[in-house]
């Protein structure tokens, strides 16, 4: 029992430093006071996407610049998604709808819907934007200057999650906890090796160039954790790539319930820890049960423990813009999510069937 005391006190001990590292660490987007010349291409896949599109478009249009394009790829939606957008293009010209004339065999909707989006686009930089994601038009040409900065070929960033409801107060943080706790953003951009990588594909920018070189979303076609393996092959690859969070200026609500968080979580959770279900749920019981074997072997510890408990807690939030006090609240209620993802995730794998907008993602 000491041992696993041991191990408790090691694991709560290496998400300590994760997060502190996270916070000295963090990087930022800061305001550009230079214009960027250089065309720019947005691009948004949609599938029945009508009551978010009018709003990330709304955004996207309050940007001055007029060498821009936005192009939004309507796949096969079957709700008014593409009039939606239509309606936009009608009123701006750098607005382009483009429809889909059917999924091949072999794609996933969204990756096939970005490779197609890629293949219009005319733009030096490609910006690819999830239609939920809520955007200040001027972070697009800092988000530019600062991959400029940095010589990144890729530059990813986690946006702010909304959270409304019950349902995605007990759920939405659970992807902060354990990306904040297990990696430090920081070592994305200057660590070589490709473990220490991430990404979301919710708000993506890539150089073009090497973008046309790799077509990322055609060499993973198929995967439906496309962003995580995309900044792996750039590592791998020795290409220059960086991941942020916590910009303000970035906003994306992902779920609107707790049912579709678990549908969405348990199709890539597993991806965090390097597609090994165990470690998956080893992290999971050290983060529920770790203080047990502290409490039985070293009960000296047990207060100090809580307090470095808490403390991650607190700065993870804190690194991520989220509500320190509900997410030390709703911690247990985080933890009942993750086991039930980790769950949802083992049948998922086993029965190879996940129905998502209507489409079986293994089919």
């Amino acid at each position: 029992m000491i041992y696993l005391a041991y191990i408790s006190l090691l694991f709560l001990g290496m998400q300590l430093l994760n997060v502190v590292l996270n916070l000295v660490f963090k990087q930022r987007i800061k305001i550009s006071e230079t214009e960027n010349n250089e065309r720019i291409s947005l691009l948004i896949p949609a599938r029945n996407e009508e009551t978010n599109i009018s709003f990330l478009l709304s955004d996207l249009q309050k940007s001055k610049n007029e060498n821009i394009e936005i192009i939004v790829f309507d796949d096969e939606s079957t709700d008014n998604t593409a009039e939606v957008v239509q309606n936009f293009a009608n009123q701006d010209k750098r607005i382009v709808l483009l429809k889909s004339d059917g999924l091949p065999q072999g794609w996933l909707g969204k990756n096939h819907a970005c490779y197609q989006l890629a293949q219009k686009a005319q733009g030096k930089y490609l910006l690819f934007l999830d239609a939920d994601v809520r955007i200040e038009a001027n972070v697009i040409n800092d988000a530019v200057s600062y991959l400029k900065r940095f010589n990144l070929k890729l530059l990813s960033i986690f946006p702010i999650q909304i959270q409304k409801t019950f349902g995605e107060k007990i759920s939405i943080p659970v992807m902060n906890y354990i990306l904040l706790t297990l990696l430090p953003l920081v070592f994305v951009r200057i660590s070589p090796f490709k473990s220490h990588a991430a990404a979301n594909g919710q708000f993506m920018l890539f150089d073009s160039e090497t973008y046309r070189k790799i077509q990322p979303h055609h060499l993973f076609k198929k995967s439906a954790v496309e962003d995580i393996k995309i900044a792996r092959h750039y590592k791998k690859e020795k290409l220059k790539i960086a991941c942020l969070t916590g910009e303000r200026r970035i906003q994306c609500r992902m779920y609107k319930t707790y049912k579709e968080a678990v549908k969405g979580f348990s199709k890539n959770v597993f991806i965090f820890f390097g597609n090994i279900p165990l470690l998956a749920f080893l992290f999971w019981a050290f983060s529920a049960f770790g203080f047990i074997p502290v409490w039985l072997a070293l009960p000296q510890y047990l207060t100090y423990y809580f307090a470095v408990l808490v403390s991650v807690l607190l700065l993870y939030s804190l690194v991520g813009r989220q509500n320190s006090v509900i997410n030390f609240l709703f911690f247990p209620f985080h933890l009942l999510f993750l086991i039930t993802i980790l769950g949802k995730a083992i049948k998922v794998k086993k029965h190879k069937k996940l129905e998502w907008k209507e489409r079986n993602i293994y089919s």
